[in-house]
């Protein structure tokens, strides 16, 4: 599926399967923030986006997802290089999954994410 957002980002895909991906961005000065370090939503999407391509093999037809809710912590400041994103599905319910992302500049772990999912069909049970 086409993801414009992702596509502006830089994010590229190294692994997409049922319950894991793993995502990778090779940073430029347009991911800084004024303080000339990565921006933390650059951060934040890529954990949001990492946890929606582990959870949407797990869909049955029909089905699609959407974030709920996500936490974040940060831990290092990234200025430059390639950060990678591995996501792992923690639990998936039929109506709610939770996800865990872990953002890593080389060895280095910059920031964790944990996020809750809604499973539902279009039309059913939307606002």
């Amino acid at each position: 599926m086409r993801h414009p957002f992702v596509e502006q980002l830089g994010l590229q895909f190294e692994e997409r399967r049922s319950g894991y991906s793993r995502c990778t961005l090779a940073l430029n000065a347009g991911h800084h923030n004024p303080h000339g370090v990565v921006h933390g939503a650059v951060i934040f999407a890529m954990a949001d986006t990492g946890m929606g391509a582990a959870l949407y093999p797990t869909l049955e037809p029909g089905e699609i997802c959407a974030t709920i809710e996500v936490k974040i912590n940060y831990f290092k400041p990234a200025v430059s290089g390639v950060l990678s994103c591995v996501t792992e599905l923690v639990n998936r319910g039929k109506a709610v999954a939770n996800l865990e992302s872990s953002v890593y500049l080389g060895e280095t772990l910059v920031a964790r994410a944990n996020g809750n999912y809604a499973i539902f069909r279009p039309g059913k049970g939307a606002a």
